[in-house]
């Protein structure tokens, strides 16, 4: 050891050489530690940005210069493996002779691929035309003479290639190769954490995405029972809880929160909201690996439509079955009513009109046809009529109605104002039907206008065309329709008339249903009402033209 050190000196005193070689040692010692302080700060570089969400497009622009201090080359690319694919992602410089950054390198014949697979650093001179492989055409381009090709593996993982390529015909150094090595192992633990940062980026990036597209409410609580997360549609209950000064649903609500954390099983509830809103909650403890409850998820559905649609479901239920029953009854009472009308009628022309009893019997017909009309109403709202399809003219139908009712408008002093379109086409339906709307809306008005306490009594029937549907409406001067009533009116056995059945609009809209339009209806209180009844034209049939 002793020897060792009077070595030393002797060389480093110049004992045992020449001042020149002296100098040469020292200087040779130098440049050998600022290659190793060179390469210690690359690896440096790299290792430092394995703890970091750095791309490896920056960690090579950040080692690139200090490389090429220590080893000569022209040309630096790295080409990394995805989905059993070698794919070309870092080219140093770029060069647009070379090919392109996502290219796939062929494992036909290919140097790459050659050195990923056997696991060998693999030197190939570019000028010799008896050796050529894959990337040879892509390599002359750029007028390379030797290409240096080291496989990156992660242990015994692949990960991909290095290439280093060169203008000139030097070669590299063993020593420059084994660092390089060294070099690929630190790249392959860096290119590694890169990939697993970014799957698990993309991973928290699709959950994220997957939970703010839930149009149901979600809640994370954690075990203090705080709010951890929550999805956009979330934030409509914490503002409406927030704006309700009800705290017993919050609490409610908390409440099913601690229950749940405590029984470690899912719960359940409704909240009920002053605004008729109704929300249906669901909770689920969230266990890890140990069975440890550490959060709950609350699920939260708004199921106020749901709830509305279920009602009217009941209701239709509970129509159908009102709907078979009238239908039997009429039938029932069809018999016997035919033979009160003919025996009434029969009555009538034994007596004379002078005869007390033939005032009696004009009373017997005239409620006999009234129950006869109900029947007919019964009939069709249970939709047990069967009527035929065929074109005809609105206005046609509108005249025919007119010739029935224009005596009873007379005596009651009601004007009517006719505004019929000349050239309306035809509509394709049942007229018979159609004038027993108009008859209804007609009967209506004239009720209307009659409790009016206005003086000049007015019925306007107007029909035109608009767009590709045919329109007609009934506007009156009468008593109008409070809004609170205007929703109901169209419910069967609705009525606001003493004696009324209820079933004239509900068989109207039933009516204008069946030939694809509907029924509406403008209203104020005192100041009128407009019911348009909306048929929808045919295609086929507004050619033919009716007044």
């Amino acid at each position: 050891m002793l020897n060792d050190k009077y070595e030393m000196i002797a060389l480093l005193t110049g004992v045992k050489s020449s001042k020149k070689n002296y100098y040469t040692e020292l200087k040779n010692t130098i440049e050998q530690v600022k290659k190793k302080n060179l390469q210690l700060e690359i690896m440096n570089e790299i290792m430092k940005s394995i703890k970091v969400d750095m791309p490896l497009g920056t960690i090579l622009e950040n080692m690139i210069e200090k490389l090429k201090k220590l080893i000569h080359f022209d040309h630096l690319s790295i080409s990394l493996l995805q989905n059993h694919h070698l794919v070309l992602t870092n080219v140093f410089p770029l060069n647009p002779r070379f090919m392109k950054i996502g290219s796939i390198i062929r494992n036909e014949n290919s140097l790459y691929w050659s050195a990923l697979i056997k696991r060998k650093v693999m030197v190939q001179r570019l000028d010799d035309p008896s050796v050529q492989f894959y990337e040879s055409k892509y390599l002359a381009l750029l007028h390379l003479k030797n290409i240096l090709v080291l496989p990156i593996y992660s242990k015994n993982k692949k990960i991909g290639v290095l290439s280093i390529g060169c203008n000139s015909h030097s070669r590299w150094t063993t020593a420059e190769i084994e660092f390089l090595e060294q070099l690929t192992d630190c790249l392959a633990v860096s290119i590694e954490n890169v990939q697993l940062y970014s799957e698990v980026l993309q991973a928290k990036q699709e959950w994220e995405d997957t939970f703010k597209a839930v149009n149901d409410m979600i809640i994370v609580f954690d075990g203090d029972i705080q709010i951890v997360q929550f999805n956009d549609a979330a934030k409509r209950l914490i503002e409406l809880s927030g704006n309700t000064n009800n705290p017993k649903l919050e609490k409610t609500f908390l409440d099913l929160i601690k229950e749940t954390f405590q029984s470690q099983k899912t719960g359940y509830m409704e909240l009920h909201y002053p605004n008729q809103t109704i929300y249906e909650v669901y909770t689920y403890p969230i266990q890890n690996n140990k069975q440890y409850v550490y959060g709950v998820i609350a699920y939260i559905k708004d199921v106020t439509e749901k709830r509305k649609m279920e009602v009217q479901l009941l209701h239709s239920g509970k129509l159908a079955a009102i709907g078979e029953m009238a239908a039997g009854i009429a039938h029932e009472l069809n018999s016997p009513l035919t033979a009160i009308l003919g025996n009434s009628q029969l009555l009538l022309r034994s007596f004379s009109k002078d005869d007390p009893a033939f005032s009696l019997l004009h009373d017997i017909k005239n409620c006999g046809d009234r129950c006869k009309q109900i029947i007919k109403s019964l009939l069709t709202f249970s939709r047990q009529d069967e009527y035929i399809f065929d074109t005809f003219s609105l206005n046609e139908a509108i005249v025919q109605v007119l010739n029935l009712l224009k005596f009873q408008f007379k005596n009651n002093q009601i004007s009517l104002n006719l505004m019929l379109q000349n050239d309306l086409p035809l509509i394709e339906g049942s007229q018979t039907q159609i004038e027993q709307i108009i008859i209804n809306l007609l009967l209506n008005a004239k009720d209307a206008v009659e409790l009016s306490s206005s003086t000049e009594k007015e019925i306007t029937i107007k029909t035109f065309k608009h767009c590709n549907e045919i329109h007609l409406s009934v506007t009156d001067n009468g008593i109008g329709i409070e809004e609170n009533r205007r929703s109901e009116i169209f419910h069967p056995f609705y009525s606001t008339k003493k004696n009324g059945t209820g079933l004239g609009l509900s068989v109207s809209l039933g009516i204008a249903k069946t030939h694809g339009g509907t029924i509406e209806v403008i209203s104020k209180p005192n100041a009128g009402s407009t019911f348009i009844l909306k048929l929808r034209l045919q295609p086929s049939k507004e050619l033919g033209v009716k007044s």
